[in-house]
């Protein structure tokens, strides 16, 4: 049974394996030390009664069940910093985080581009404190397969995820109000999201009121179409065609930014599954990083601004 769990977990957005990965056992481990995460004022998850708990998989850590926001920084080098900065999303179905491969690591990445990065650990859906009982309900979350797509297109994300959006718009104001101390330009601070982290990305752009991000990366979220707002930010999309989710649903947000004359560029990777992020894998979904960051070079957020 625990077997076919992993199996299928295996599909899942960020639980999704490197390649040749061996380690998928899901393994409870005590909180990591984290000395520099700094707590937002977006308060407890209202209601919330599991206290938040860590586990092992694939050589990565994931963090479940968090019931208080934080923001961890990860600056460039003192002097090898742009100005630009970036809020990283990890994803997890709203039920886990992918702390190493859609957050840390992905942040150390930027931060040695010169972007300074800042990895959200946002609250979750509650979910049975055992990881037994855990394992049963992310086997029914992801068991619909494609049918995910669907469901993500018919929710109000402002309502659905308010709790995620305060937590992204908090964020965003915590790091303008140390941009001085951080030496981050407060006009050139983007965010990055993976899988359900994508969907936070997307719905901060367009409801998240004051955190307006200057620029922001969708990695294998839901590309369903939606109206973007006049000023809509320059969006970058990486996505594999074999992903079990989103692979085959359309490219309708792609179309949403071209009929508004917004930029936007997307790379659609032959093979990589859901949930590659930092892991090193055969395909070329593995320079999806490589990408975004000559992206970003285009737009000049490896360049301090004269």
């Amino acid at each position: 049974m625990m077997k076919k769990i992993a199996t299928i977990l295996a599909l899942a957005g960020a639980l999704a394996a490197p390649a040749m990965a061996q380690d998928d056992k899901m393994t409870p481990i005590a909180a990591p030390a984290q000395p520099n995460a700094i707590t937002l004022n977006t308060g407890p998850l209202p209601g919330a009664s599991v206290a938040e708990s860590w586990h092992r998989q694939y050589g990565s850590m994931f963090a479940r069940n968090v019931t208080v926001a934080t923001l961890t920084p990860f600056l460039p080098e003192a002097g090898k910093g742009s100005g630009a900065a970036v809020i990283v999303a990890p994803g997890g179905g709203f039920r886990t985080l992918s702390m190493n491969n859609e957050g840390w690591d992905v942040a150390t990445a930027l931060a040695k581009q010169g972007v300074a990065a800042f990895v959200l650990k946002y609250r979750l859906v509650q979910t049975p404190a055992d990881m037994e009982g855990f394992n049963r309900e992310m086997t029914k979350l992801f068991s619909a397969g494609p049918r995910v797509a669907n469901t993500a297109g018919q929710q109000d994300p402002a309502v659905t995820f308010a709790p995620q959006i305060a937590d992204a718009r908090a964020a965003f104001a915590l790091v303008r109000a140390r941009a001085q101390e951080w030496r981050v330009d407060p006009d050139r601070i983007g965010m990055i999201g993976f899988s359900a982290g994508a969907m936070l990305t997307m719905a901060t752009t367009l409801h998240g009121q004051d955190a307006r991000p200057a620029f922001i990366a969708n990695i294998y979220g839901p590309l369903a179409g939606m109206t973007p707002p006049p000023d809509a930010p320059p969006l970058f999309v990486a996505l594999a065609a074999d992903d079990p989710f989103f692979g085959s649903g359309g490219y309708g947000l792609i179309d949403s930014w071209r009929a508004a004359k917004r930029p936007v560029e997307f790379h659609l990777f032959e093979q990589g599954g859901h949930g590659f992020g930092m892991y090193p894998k055969t395909t070329t979904s593995t320079g999806w990083f490589d990408a975004c960051t000559r992206w970003l070079a285009m737009h000049g957020y490896l360049a301090r601004k004269n």
